[in-house]
């Protein structure tokens, strides 16, 4: 992940945040597959957690955070006016446990159906977040997977 830029957003997260590429788009936001509209939800991550942050046993609880207006604007920017229980969720495309932010730049409504959906990415991210504890798997490259082909992740474990 090289040259990351800081984010601008209208919903900051309290710590510091970086975006993975330059949100360039709020509205008309198109879900492509099972990934977002990069220029909606590029991703964006926490620049100053460590590993040991990361690798310790309930850190995403303690920095989960996403506002039931962000999760609002969030549908919103996608055009999704209504939607079912369970039909949809506030995704964080790169997973707070591989040092995701809450900011909005790495929010997307992820669908349950047609699978694969938000289910099996919650697969990918804890397959991801173990190889990197394990030292297996540099972060940045976890952090890059997770946010650009967790399909082919998922497909290599033999799901």
């Amino acid at each position: 992940m090289a040259h990351l830029a800081p984010l601008s957003s209208p919903a900051p997260s309290p710590l510091a945040t970086l975006s993975l590429h330059a949100r360039t788009k709020t509205a008309d936001c198109v879900i492509n597959g099972v990934l977002p509209d990069e220029q909606c939800t590029p991703g964006a991550v926490v620049s100053d957690v460590s590993l040991q942050q990361l690798c310790t046993s309930g850190y995403s609880s303690t920095v989960r955070n996403v506002p039931a207006a962000e999760k609002d604007q969030v549908y919103a920017e996608y055009g999704i006016a209504t939607h079912t229980s369970g039909q949809y969720e506030v995704d964080h495309l790169i997973s707070l446990e591989l040092g995701g932010s809450n900011d909005i730049a790495n929010l997307w409504p992820e669908a349950a159906d047609p699978r694969p959906g938000f289910h099996e990415k919650d697969i990918v991210e804890n397959y991801l977040h173990d190889q990197v504890c394990k030292g297996a798997m540099p972060l940045a490259q976890a952090q890059q997977e997770i946010a650009t082909g967790w399909l082919a992740v998922y497909q290599s474990l033999g799901k």
